[in-house]
């Protein structure tokens, strides 16, 4: 039985093997990578899914992230993109701080921000919540190193020390670089691939700052009462549910609803004084939320905000457009909004 079957598929190898040799040349195209993100469309996510808080209180309503699916591009979905309305093109170069990045460089960078944008919003609700938090972890990571300079950093090094001195903040490491000379050398403890060691870096000279020439990220941990467990999926990188992050933590902490029993969607990144900053994608998030029965949709200020406003215009759509600045701007103008 098992020789007839042999035999009978290698009769059919032989007979069809240019027929297979191109269906397997054509997958091999449609699949191959080009240097493009497509952009398919969003949705919304329920934030309460990702985060637990101890002894939390409960809502009747729902903060949820608008977000953006983006598919890895290939040579299929490039060309789909063009028969598809609602699919869009971005160049993998806007990623990019040099040519020489992987897409690999770009996903850490990504899965960096969220871990950034973490602990901005765990800082931000428990300070406005008047709940206890203590930071226990500093740490600064190379995210991108610049065409044009001399410089031993490599993306993903853990910034360790300078001259044999450790730095809490950005700003005190740009304080100490800036009173060096132009072509000096400093000796640098990086932490890469898991090993520490020692690196001599140029420091360079742009428009009268000094600089390695690289830049750099912060990310920040802390301790909390009550305790908190944030559980993200790598895939939900970056920075921009930092808004609607924060809001659900302060929810979750204080007694109030402040819901209002909405449905309620936006986006906009978060820093650590608790200012909202803009984002992409604005048009297929408002659109996720549209889609999502969202009964209010938080914008940042600005052209975020026009965006949104052009895209509720166009489409007709019946959900409330609120641009907020600042963290207390959008609890308060929460609480004037009734369902």
């Amino acid at each position: 039985m098992f020789k007839k079957v042999f035999n009978g598929i290698k009769e059919f190898v032989i007979e069809e093997y240019k027929f297979l040799i191109c269906m397997l040349v054509f997958y091999i195209v449609c699949t191959f990578p080009v240097n493009y993100y497509i952009v398919v469309g969003g949705g919304v996510s329920d934030v309460s899914e990702r985060i637990v808080v101890e002894n939390a209180t409960k809502s009747k309503g729902s903060f949820n992230l608008s977000y953006v699916t983006e598919l890895k591009g290939s040579v299929m979905t490039y060309l789909l993109s063009y028969v598809f309305p609602t699919w869009d093109r971005e160049s993998m170069s806007d990623y990019k701080y040099s040519e020489s990045e992987t897409y690999e460089d770009i996903a850490f960078r990504g899965e960096l921000d969220l871990e950034s944008t973490n602990g901005s919003a765990i800082k931000n609700a428990y300070r406005l919540a008047g709940k206890d938090y203590k930071e226990i972890s500093s740490n600064i990571y190379v995210i991108a190193t610049f065409d044009g300079y001399d410089t031993e950093f490599k993306i993903k090094d853990e910034l360790l020390e300078i001259d044999g001195k450790s730095f809490g903040t950005l700003d005190e490491y740009s304080k100490y670089v800036q009173k060096f000379d132009a072509g000096d050398y400093v000796e640098v403890k990086v932490k890469r691939n898991g090993d520490e060691k020692t690196i001599k870096c140029k420091i360079h000279d742009e428009n009268g700052r000094k600089l390695f020439g690289v830049a750099l990220q912060i990310v920040k941990k802390y301790e909390t009462d009550p305790k908190i467990e944030i559980k993200f999926k790598p895939s939900e990188a970056g920075p921009s549910g930092g808004l609607m992050t924060t809001l659900e933590i302060y929810d979750l902490l204080v007694e109030e609803d402040i819901t209002n029993g909405m449905v309620i969607a936006g986006t906009g990144t978060i820093d650590d004084n608790g200012n909202v900053g803009e984002i992409g994608g604005v048009k297929y998030k408002v659109l996720g939320a549209e889609d999502g029965k969202a009964d209010v949709f938080l914008v940042p200020a600005g052209v975020n905000y026009k965006e949104a406003l052009e895209v509720k215009k166009e489409r007709n759509l019946d959900i409330e457009i609120v641009e907020v600045k600042t963290l207390e701007d959008a609890i308060e103008k929460l609480s004037k909004i009734k369902k």
